[in-house]
């Protein structure tokens, strides 16, 4: 259906449901409205505001969904271009072949929103199921790959006027080890019931046969606990003895084999207790400690390949007769010409030799504002040509184009290696010790008392020496502190990342789309040169265009429909409208510039300025940032003076401005070289080897798939204050890991030599060893608490 086109009656009275938009025009008697997105247009007649809300129509229709617009309790959103980059994410390949993949989309208004996007979904070739949940966003995707892509879903949902994005980058989940933990689980709560019931029943002479079942029940249970659940414990003790490596896993090993070998010797033997219960507790939490630690670990080489992935797949090359030919961009070489259309991406380096249009750099170079390029210009691969038609000369193809060494750039930056934490740095130390006290009270016992009180010594030291506590102080309290992240907006990979989010001393940022919404607004345009330029700009997709369009609706304005509209690529735009011919293009300083076509030529008639305006909470993230005594860097690949303005209105001191990709990572091992710890956030294609580089990388949630893939955490608002509270969290968390660690080392000496010396025995021991633990939960569940305290009002 074209633009402008007559929409049905039941479209056209749907319109009339409120959209609930702050400042946006809602329909009005006076006027008519956008069908899809209900926006106020001049006319009698609803007409589509913009080509997306007529692409939107089109594919609601065309999957015979009209009903939507009758069921729809708010009026979508206008659908903009989207960000792209969806051939980059790599979906889950199952055993039928079918490929899936779970991504969060923003702007569901309704539960009308959720039906239409189903069954649009549904209705594409190849897809076998498509489900969303209104109360989450989530939307659970399975399709055939042989007859559709990630990329046709996601850009589906898009042109419906929602905004898809990536969740779970991360590893997935160890099923083997969740199965393992939940089988702990459940036999642990039903010991520790049987345990319960032989505790109450020795106090009341409990029938024999009771106690029979109960204690072989008990050890039933316990035997696949401490055989299989408790395997990998083993298999980490094991390995480690293999290469001559005290791990911390062998002392819990050990505790394991001698709490149940010590279970087996009383039921079969000597009866009395067991201490199953404490069998099953240490296993259990060990167990959870070890699936948190490893929840949420990125994936680097994925970032690397989502870098490469922005370059066309095929390329249209001019051959030896002139005429052009589709080949491999692979195939590509230095000196080869190639022709490139509007909307599509440049498939290598290279300098134009003919032709002009506007290239969105953006995510290559930070460049904010699309960069007018002609004759004699630079342009890179993965680079989007907004419109116009270039013929380029190869410069640079395949490995040696700038977005590839970027990719390899993440890639080196990913393999450097994870330093070991303190638990780890202490383990060999205090397995060493372990085993010597363990084996002198078993040698000490024995030879002045007697086997079987060495025996029961034994057991209390292994157990009570149990590194239970020093084990989980870490993936326990720093799984607080990644929650604590995560409900203000920081979402980080895991504990490590955390550890190195608590040690940062600087932080550098990159301006567009970070510091800055990273699209441009018009500052406080005269409201009919606006009116004027919406109507021209109307049916444009250039960014400029949608920015004019934005302002129009956000002020209320009427979109009026120009007539016999021109646009000349690099120029401008020129139309027809109430009886006078309008031309808009670019003026001096910056400024848009638009005229109307006297008798005597064309007039000067009004201006429009363009920004990329601060996010509304940078100057709050920037002194929150100063209170923790943590400096800012603005690195931008923006022009000098644009860069400075943000600085002075977000309070930067240190800017760095027209870096490049290689400029930002080189400053970044610079800055670490000199033995700072940096963290950089950034949003954009050209930032991948920054935040691969850099102590801690942070992408933002809007940004490029590539960008979120690349980053250690990701900022899941539009702002940038989360940084701040996040580095501060992450201290918190790492001062909260350091106590409980240095707690658990003294109760162990304490408890041990205690232990040892008799004063202890096997039933106190495995108390003390779930006290310790408990204690861990304390200090983990304290990380909320202190920054809800730290956030409310005084």
């Amino acid at each position: 259906m074209r633009a402008g086109a007559d929409p049905p009656a039941a479209v056209r009275a749907s319109t009339a449901v409120g959209n609930g938009r702050t400042g946006e025009a809602q329909r009005a008697d006076a006027h008519a409205s956008c069908p899809h997105c209900g926006v106020a247009v001049e006319g009698e007649r609803d007409a589509f505001c913009c080509p997306g809300c007529a692409h939107a129509w089109e594919i609601i229709h065309g999957a015979g969904l009209d009903a939507d617009y009758e069921r729809r309790e708010a009026l979508p959103p206008r659908p903009v271009e989207g960000r792209g980059g969806w051939e980059t994410v790599p979906p889950t390949i199952d055993g039928a072949g079918r490929a899936s993949v779970q991504l969060q989309v923003d702007g569901l208004r309704c539960a009308a929103c959720v039906w239409v996007t189903e069954r649009v979904l549904t209705g594409l070739s190849g897809v076998d199921e498509a489900h969303v949940s209104y109360a989450t966003g989530r939307a659970r995707l399975r399709w055939d790959p042989d007859r559709t892509d990630l990329p046709t879903l996601a850009g589906t949902i898009e042109a419906l006027g929602y905004r898809p994005r990536v969740v779970g980058e991360g590893e997935r989940w160890d099923r083997g080890l969740l199965l393992r933990l939940g089988f702990a689980a459940f036999a642990t709560v039903n010991i520790m019931l049987l345990s319960a019931s032989l505790y109450a029943g020795w106090a009341s002479s409990m029938d024999e046969r009771f106690v029979a079942l109960f204690s072989w029940t008990a050890l039933g249970l316990a035997t696949p606990l401490a055989l299989w659940a408790a395997a990998p414990f083993f298999s980490g003790a094991w390995a480690g003895l293999r290469q001559g490596v005290l791990h911390m896993d062998l002392p819990i090993a050990l505790a394991i084999t001698v709490l149940y070998g010590h279970a087996v010797v009383v039921a079969t033997v000597t009866g009395g207790d067991a201490y199953l219960d404490s069998l099953g507790m240490l296993i259990t939490l060990l167990l959870a400690g070890r699936v948190l630690e490893g929840h949420g670990r990125r994936r680097t080489a994925e970032a690397a390949l989502s870098l490469a992935a922005v370059v066309p797949a095929e390329a249209r090359r001019i051959g030896a007769d002139g005429a052009p030919e589709s080949i491999p961009t692979s195939s590509l070489e230095a000196g080869d010409r190639v022709l490139v259309g509007p909307g599509r991406e440049f498939p290598a380096d290279g300098r134009v030799v003919e032709g002009r249009g506007s290239v969105a750099l953006a995510l290559l170079t930070g460049e904010s504002r699309p960069v007018e390029v002609q004759a004699g210009d630079e342009v890179f691969a993965g680079a989007l040509l907004l419109d116009g038609a270039v013929e380029v000369e190869v410069t640079a193809a395949g490995e040696e184009t700038v977005v590839r060494r970027m990719a390899e750039q993440v890639r080196s930056a990913a393999d450097r290696a994870t330093e070991a934490g303190f638990a780890d740095r202490l383990a060999p130390s205090f397995t060493a010790l372990t085993l010597l006290v363990a084996g002198a009270t078993a040698l000490g016992w024995g030879w002045w008392v007697g086997v079987e009180e060495a025996i029961r010594a034994t057991v209390a030291v292994l157990v009570v020496a149990c590194p239970c506590a020093l084990a989980l102080a870490h993936p326990l309290v720093s799984s607080a502190g990644i929650g604590a992240l995560a409900r203000r907006g920081l979402l980080v990979r895991g504990p490590e990342v955390l550890t190195r989010l608590a040690e940062i001393d600087r932080i550098a940022l990159d301006k567009t789309g970070t510091v800055t919404e990273g699209t441009p607004k018009l500052l406080d345009p005269e409201r009919e040169t606006l009116r004027v330029a919406a109507a021209l700009e109307r049916y444009s997709a250039h960014p400029i265009a949608r920015a004019i369009l934005d302002e129009a609706i956000e002020r209320g304005i009427p979109l009026p429909a120009a007539t016999d509209v021109v646009e000349t690529p690099g120029v401008g735009v020129e139309g027809e409208l109430d009886g006078h011919r309008w031309r808009l293009g670019r003026g001096t300083d910056g400024l848009l510039a638009l005229d109307r076509q006297d008798p005597a030529g064309w007039t000067p008639v009004g201006s429009l300025r363009m920004e990329d305006r601060a996010r509304t909470d940078a100057r709050a993230a920037f002194d929150a940032l100063a209170e923790l005594g943590v400096p800012v860097t603005l690195l931008t690949g923006d022009d000098t003076s644009r860069a400075r303005e943000v600085a002075a209105a977000v309070g930067a001191d240190d800017v760095h401005a027209e870096c490049s990709p290689e400029a930002k990572a080189a400053w970044l091992e610079a800055r670490d070289s000199a033995g700072d710890r940096v963290l950089f956030a950034g949003d954009g294609l050209n930032d991948g080897p920054a935040l691969a580089t850099a102590h801690v990388g942070v992408a933002m949630g809007s940004g490029v798939a590539s960008s979120i893939l690349a980053a250690d955490g990701v900022v899941a608002r539009e702002a940038i204050l989360p940084i701040a509270k996040g580095i501060r969290i992450a201290r918190w968390t790492a001062d909260a890991v350091r106590r409980a660690q240095l707690r658990s080392i003294a109760y162990n000496v304490v408890a041990v030599a205690a232990a040892a010396a008799g004063l202890v025995n096997p039933l106190v021991a495995a108390i003390l060893m779930s006290l310790s633990s408990s204690l861990v939960l304390v200090a983990a569940s304290g990380i909320e608490r202190r920054a809800a305290r730290a956030e409310a009002p005084a």
